[in-house]
């Protein structure tokens, strides 16, 4: 999971232009995945301490041609990991992902020699799973350190989450019982945006954050979490904890309809349907007679206690972004992978600036003059959310249009 320490502007909002101007643009990513003894080795061999809790690469492992310029920018590193547990409670089973930052690699191994004694297989998945309950993981990760943060992983995933429909709870307290109070931030997933989660009011003491995936490189900072802080492991894990939005500044999100469980339905038999529909049909499949997957937004209103979102005392400001490959496929009518749309890619980095700098702060007259008509109409709808959606459901990922289909 990453994090990106930026400013972001919907439309050049002089406030948040005058605020991005003053930061230092620091990207700090999280490791991912700890608790894997080989990737660890490689964390330990090729980064190496920087500000207190955080790590950057080694000058040797440093791309010497990057035509980005990104090594005359600073990245750091801060050590997470994300665990699954599988296991019984309340006459259920439980599937929750969870996600560890640690300060420093005296308590990653601490917490790694905790899980080995207790016969947690850490080589052969990079995110372990163990049949422990998710309280007593949480329980490991403080003994290890005071200093952890543990953060229970896109909360409403149907499958392995927290509040998920298929294994998870009802609350956050019925998961970590004696133990809630060391909760102090959840992450919203894919599938959900912060309005989504400001309709329950259980959720309102603990920090929403975004973090994109750290098994697939190419998406890091899909979403993300905006910071201004001073730079240290301490100050980050601080912000998250407290939410104070002169220190955490809020999220970039995908939309959350392209969540690949945001609305309910079964893929097989092409049925995609919002809450209503579902509520109509009685949960029933009706090409095959079995029940569609519950998707998040039905959970969420399951759960909800809110009408609307306005009663949330701590709402903090979230942009929704397109990745810019998305953007360019659909501008160019070809498929995301193409070599073509990785030209027309990096092109643009390279004329324009960086994905989310072209997402979220380049004017748009700049884009159109460095860049062409339709990116610049693109962006521009984007960040007004002036978009075309198709729902995503049963694990079906959904899609996100700027322009309408042509017939």
């Amino acid at each position: 999971h990453s994090h990106y320490s930026l400013a972001t502007s919907k439309l050049l909002i002089p406030e948040y232009l005058e605020f991005w101007a003053k930061l230092k643009g620091i990207t700090v990513i999280g490791t991912g995945d700890f608790t894997h003894a080989g990737w660890l080795k490689e964390l330990k061999n090729k980064l190496e301490p920087a500000e207190f809790g955080l790590f950057k690469l080694k000058e040797e492992y440093k791309l010497k041609n990057d035509f980005r310029n990104l090594k005359n920018k600073s990245v750091r590193f801060l050590l997470t990991s994300e665990i699954s547990s599988i296991y019984k409670k309340n006459g259920k089973v439980r599937k929750i992902h969870n996600l560890i930052f640690a300060p420093d690699f005296t308590t990653v191994e601490k917490i790694r020699k905790s899980l080995l004694k207790i016969g947690a297989n850490l080589e052969s998945d990079g995110r372990p799973i163990l049949g422990l309950d998710a309280k007593y993981v949480l329980e490991i990760a403080l003994e290890a350190s005071e200093d952890i943060l543990f953060v229970p992983a896109h909360i409403w995933t149907p499958w392995f989450s927290i509040l998920g429909e298929k294994s998870g709870f009802d609350s956050v307290e019925e998961c970590f019982e004696d133990l809630t109070e060391n909760i102090f931030a959840v992450e919203t997933g894919l599938s959900s945006d912060p309005p989504m989660n400001w309709l329950c009011s259980f959720l309102d003491e603990y920090t929403l954050v975004s973090n994109s995936d750290a098994h697939s490189p190419e998406k890091l900072g899909r979403d993300a979490n905006i910071f201004d802080t001073e730079l240290s492991y301490n100050n980050i894990v601080k912000a998250l904890k407290t939410g104070n939005p002169r220190e955490f500044l809020g999220t970039i999100d995908l939309f959350p309809q392209e969540g690949k469980y945001h609305f309910d339905g079964h893929r097989k038999c092409g049925i995609r349907w919002n809450p209503h529909q579902t509520s109509e049909h009685s949960g029933i499949c009706p090409r095959c007679g079995k029940k569609v997957t519950i998707g998040v937004m039905n959970r969420v209103l399951r759960l909800a206690d809110r009408k609307t979102d306005v009663q949330r005392p701590n709402k903090l400001p979230y942009y929704s972004i397109i990745p810019l490959k998305e953007i360019l496929a659909e501008i160019g009518r070809v498929g995301i992978n193409s070599k073509k749309i990785s030209e027309i890619y990096y092109s643009h980095l390279r004329k324009i600036g960086s994905e989310l700098d072209i997402l979220l702060h380049v004017p748009i007259e700049e884009i159109r003059k460095k860049g062409n008509e339709n990116l610049a109409e693109a962006v521009y709808r984007m960040r007004n959310k002036e978009i075309f959606i198709e729902e995503g459901f049963d694990g079906k990922f959904g899609e996100i249009k700027v322009f309408p289909e042509k017939s």
